[in-house]
């Protein structure tokens, strides 16, 4: 058993801390909804609510974190009444938000100023991945860390990938968000053509299953579209803000990106038809408005 620390509630950090007290961890918890907190301390007995990210560090010799962006990240964790000013030497806080790499490499210099070691450790497999305790984590920062760590994360995930040093899990989230978003907008082109000239989406799938375009992602979402049900398991909004951060990397490695650069085009456009809180398989309706044809069961 360890006295671990969770900050961030959502969708992905609510499931992920659940799963840290079930395996029998003590864990200290903060959100900005404190009704988040409430629910899982009713929940698990070993859960503590804590009033700031400062009283997380105080509690928890390890602080993991899932938020929403990387302005959130610093401000939990180098922000007044943060993680920086209780933690002491030889903690660890274990980024598993998706921030920018770069955020990741001066966080982790500024931490380890007062002895505190930093991962960064974006993880994949959306809302049943966390639920299950199946995500995939990509780390980065020292393998000596990581490797202490280890332990103490495979309750939230079953794949833990080591990529490197402080800010490389984050280069690899990243890609993985880009081919993930760019399979998306072609399956988004590729089903509201197919549709509108005929062809009935359920058999436009089978075909696609059992041939060389057959995707994992596609396989999941396109039923969910069929039954136009976009309840969130990510929304377009967060992943409109990773193909931001992909685009800054790409920016300041000097890699062209013109495909992700028109998705991210169409993701800003879901947003402002109103469904930025949507599941990302909601994007397709805004090509469906413009062919004026509906994906769905026939």
């Amino acid at each position: 058993m360890a006295n671990l620390g969770f900050i961030g509630l959502g969708i992905m950090g609510y499931p992920m801390a659940r799963n840290l007290a079930r395996a029998g961890h003590n864990v200290a918890v903060w959100s900005h909804t404190k009704a988040k907190c409430d629910k899982l301390a009713a929940e698990e007995a070993s859960v503590t609510i804590c009033g700031s990210p400062k009283e997380v560090g105080e509690k928890a010799e390890c602080v993991v974190l899932c938020v929403g962006d990387t302005k959130m990240s610093e401000e939990v964790i180098l922000g007044a009444n943060g993680l920086i000013e209780s933690m002491q030497p030889g903690s660890v806080v274990v980024d598993a938000s998706t921030v920018s790499p770069a955020s990741n490499v001066s966080t982790a210099a500024k931490l380890k100023e007062k002895g505190i070691d930093f991962l960064g450790a974006p993880c994949t497999g959306s809302r049943p991945g966390a639920e299950g305790g199946t995500l995939t984590f990509m780390i980065g920062g020292d393998q000596e860390v990581f490797e202490r760590v280890k332990p103490l994360l495979e309750p939230m995930g079953k794949q833990l990938y080591y990529c490197g040093g402080h800010g490389m899990g984050m280069h690899a989230k990243l890609t993985q968000n880009l081919i993930l978003s760019n399979l998306l907008q072609a399956f988004n082109e590729g089903l509201v053509l197919s549709t509108k000239a005929g062809v009935d989406p359920e058999l436009m799938l089978d075909i696609l299953n059992n041939s060389a375009a057959r995707s994992g992602l596609i396989a999941f979402k396109a039923p969910y579209v069929f039954r136009r049900d976009f309840s969130t398991n990510f929304s377009v909004r967060w992943m409109h803000k990773d193909i931001g951060l992909m685009l800054e990397s790409a920016q300041d490695l000097g890699v062209p990106m013109p495909l992700t650069s028109l998705t991210q085009q169409m993701f800003r456009a879901a947003i402002a038809n109103g469904t930025g809180d949507e599941d990302i398989c909601s994007t397709i309706k805004v090509l469906e408005g413009i062919a004026g044809v509906q994906v769905k069961k026939s």
